[in-house]
């Protein structure tokens, strides 16, 4: 799998949600078998660029390349100049938000929003691929299939993409208007592949090896790109990856496994957002990997009231101490229980 010069370990990606996939996520998906991640989106708005939010979200500190940053806006050239900021800190690879469903995102008409004016679309994303193309960055473009199931125009979108440079296109399969309610559609995705040079990648629902398995037969995307279902659950990409290579299902993590990989997380989380934002932020990611796991949900209650790093982090390391002592694996009924039942931020793209 390659995106412009650049050739990725492998094709399962980690989808860009906001309030999620910062550095520390990314990195953890990584280490259990993502072949690339991309960033949260960052605005265009250049009187935002210099947040303490904006600036967390471009953190890529010994993060392994390629680096992609997604950028998201409604103006061609705020556009351009985004690219050409993000750019000139180190981002490799350009991808544009065009498949966002959030009501405040697509209520100023950025996200999916562009989907419904498609002239304003195209020169979004010939603005960005021009601004990149001095630099040799690629540029690439994620969607959903349309605005709402009257007006499915991933194709005409994805074609113009593909005439105007982009080197990669992901299509999420459903509608702005379907949110994340209902089950994706992967014929849209599988149009997109037939009529495209360029990879495309299939996203939605993907929340098993099997699943998986039957996305990539449907549409034959040449990669997939996984969101909710890596919330709590990054050793999917690990899981997927054996059983395309295997055909066999790869037995549960060790719950010690999960353990250090968890604690380490949370170390990577406090040291990029501090004390105070770091415990309150870090208490989605510890729910989305304990709530399916015997006591899970007393856990949860419990660790959602404790306000410093250093007790969460021990409670954590408790819990998961315990939990060895009956389980040598993550017990299998319950961590099925959780596929799928991650929420993605409202601001995934």
């Amino acid at each position: 799998m390659q995106i412009g010069p650049y050739v990725l370990p492998n094709r399962l990606f980690v989808a860009p949600m906001a309030g999620v996939t910062d550095r520390p996520f990314r990195q953890l998906c990584r280490a259990f078998g993502a072949g690339y991640a991309v960033s949260e989106m960052v605005t265009s708005r250049r009187d935002l660029w210099h947040t303490l939010k904006t600036s967390r979200r471009a953190d890529h500190a010994g993060e392994p390349g390629p680096i992609a940053v997604q950028i998201a806006g409604t103006d061609a050239a705020m556009m351009a100049e985004a690219a050409r900021y993000n750019i000139d800190r180190g981002a490799q690879i350009i991808d544009i938000n065009m498949g966002c469903p959030a009501k405040k995102v697509c209520d100023r008409w950025a996200g999916s929003a562009l989907m419904r004016d498609e002239p304003l679309a195209l020169s979004i994303i010939e603005a960005v691929v021009a601004a990149c193309a001095p630099h040799g960055v690629p540029v690439t473009l994620k969607m959903r299939t349309g605005w709402c199931a009257q007006v499915k125009n991933a194709l005409a979108i994805a074609r113009a993409a593909e005439q105007a440079g982009v080197h990669m296109v992901t299509v999420h399969g459903r509608t702005r208007e379907q949110g994340y309610k209902g089950e994706a559609e992967y014929e849209t995705i599988a149009a997109v592949k037939a009529a495209l040079r360029i990879p495309v990648v299939a996203n939605g629902d993907i929340d098993s090896p099997a699943k998986a398995r039957t996305v990539l037969a449907a549409t034959g995307a040449d990669a997939l790109m996984i969101g909710r279902a890596a919330q709590g659950r990054p050793w999917i990409f690990r899981a997927i990856a054996h059983h395309l290579a295997t055909g066999q299902d790869l037995a549960p993590p060790l719950v010690l496994e999960v353990r250090r990989a968890l604690l380490g997380h949370l170390r990577d989380h406090y040291a990029l957002y501090g004390e105070h934002t770091g415990v309150r932020s870090a208490r989605k990611h510890i729910g989305w990997c304990v709530r399916a796991l015997p006591g899970g949900e007393a856990f949860r209650a419990h660790m959602n009231a404790i306000e410093s790093a250093a007790a969460q982090w021990q409670a954590v390391a408790d819990f998961f101490d315990e939990l060895a002592q009956a389980h040598e694996r993550l017990p299998q009924a319950d961590a099925a229980a959780a596929v799928g039942q991650g929420v993605e931020a409202p601001t995934q793209a």
